[in-house]
């Protein structure tokens, strides 16, 4: 049972990054496909996954089309249930499923001014009022995650799972501009960046230049922290 995931830039796509995560790190075949989300050729490349418009797209081994990352997300827990995509516990599965659809419908400001970019750091860049209301939000969020899991320094349920996925782009947006977070969020942050498959992700990224690099942002450029 061979998956196919269409994704597109690895440097810049969070939502591919969020559907690429589901696949690696909870043991699934797949075969990857690069839409041209940069080069102007999406349209063309998704045609034949019509209704999809946006990556990422999910082709299940049966021939059905999948797209939204909570989609994909809730029809692999469904397909594969011992592959532990929700915490085993009923009351972690709620509240993992409840803060997964708050970042996948939320943090408009963060997403705005912060588009992910997995190449450098940004150093002395200033968060605008609204995206600090999202950073508190996020404070908020995860760290009733982890007094709810009873999680020291790990994952926010206890054990890697689907939110951990979904907030993923976050945590590299907040190394990737510098935010000002809390010493427990930027540990988490920083624990995601390092995971092998993150890496993975990152370096396979990497092998594709630009010039320019889209979303320069007139401040100084730092290396990667990993």
């Amino acid at each position: 049972m061979t998956y196919d995931l269409y994704i597109g830039d690895r440097t810049f796509s969070s939502w591919s990054l969020r559907g690429w995560l589901m696949m690696e790190k909870f043991g699934l075949s797949y075969r990857t496909h690069l839409v041209g989300l940069y080069s102007g050729t999406m349209a063309a490349d998704l045609a034949p996954l019509a209704p999809a418009r946006l990556v990422p797209v999910l082709k299940t081994p049966d021939g059905d089309i999948i797209g939204e990352t909570l989609a994909m997300a809730e029809t692999l827990a469904e397909r594969h249930p011992e592959a532990g995509f929700w915490p085993a516990e009923a009351h972690l599965r709620a509240r993992a499923r409840w803060i997964s659809a708050e970042m996948a419908s939320g943090f408009a400001a963060l997403r705005d001014a912060c588009p992910m970019q997995l190449q450098h750091v940004n150093k002395g860049f200033e968060a605008s009022d609204a995206v600090m209301a999202d950073l508190d939000r996020l404070e908020d969020i995860w760290s009733s995650a982890r007094a709810l899991s009873g999680a020291k320094d790990g994952w926010l349920m206890g054990d890697y799972c689907l939110v951990d996925v979904f907030y993923a782009p976050v945590a590299a947006r907040i190394i990737g501009y510098d935010l000002p977070v809390s010493q427990a969020s930027r540990a988490y942050c920083m624990k995601v960046i390092d995971d092998p498959a993150f890496k993975t992700w990152r370096a396979d990224g990497l092998k594709t230049r630009y010039d320019p690099f889209p979303y320069p942002m007139g401040v100084p450029l730092a290396d990667w922290p990993v």
